[in-house]
C-alpha cells in the first residue's frame, strides 16, 4: 500500500469513529430511495419520449394500444428479461428486433416508462 492510501485511509477511520459523524441506515434509507425515485423518473421521462417516437405507432399513445400489438400496461413488472429480450430481438415475426436501433440505456429507460403503465 502507498502512503497516500495509506493516510487516505486512516483520516477516513478517523473521520468515521467521531462521534455526531455516523449515519444509522435508517437515516440513509429515506436518502437513498429518493435519490432511486429520481433516478427511476428520470429514466421513464427518457423513455416516454423514446416509446412515442419507437413504440406508439403499434402500441398506441400512452400504451392504449390502438392495434393487435400487446397491452404493455398489463406486462409484468417482475420481468424485465422478456421485455429486454422482446425488445432487442422481436416478437413473433410481428414486433421487429430494436437491438440495433436502441442502446441498453434506451431499453431500460423504455422499460422504466413500461412500469409506469403510461401514467408517467
Amino acid at each position: 500500500m502507498n502512503m497516500k492510501v495509506g493516510i487516505g485511509l486512516v483520516a477516513v477511520m478517523l473521520v468515521a469513529a467521531m462521534p455526531g459523524w455516523s449515519v444509522s441506515a435508517d437515516e440513509a434509507a429515506p436518502i437513498a430511495t429518493a435519490q432511486s425515485e429520481r433516478v427511476d423518473a428520470q429514466m421513464a421521462a427518457k423513455g416516454k419520449a423514446l416509446y412515442a417516437r419507437h413504440c406508439s405507432h403499434c402500441h398506441g399513445f400512452n400504451m392504449v394500444t390502438a392495434t393487435v400489438a400487446n397491452d404493455l400496461r398489463q406486462f409484468p413488472h417482475e420481468d424485465k428479461a422478456r421485455f429486454v429480450h422482446a425488445v432487442t430481438e422481436g416478437k413473433n415475426g410481428r414486433m421487429p428486433p430494436w437491438g440495433d436501433l436502441l442502446s441498453r440505456e434506451d431499453i431500460d429507460d423504455l422499460w422504466a416508462y413500461v412500469k409506469t403503465g403510461g401514467k408517467q
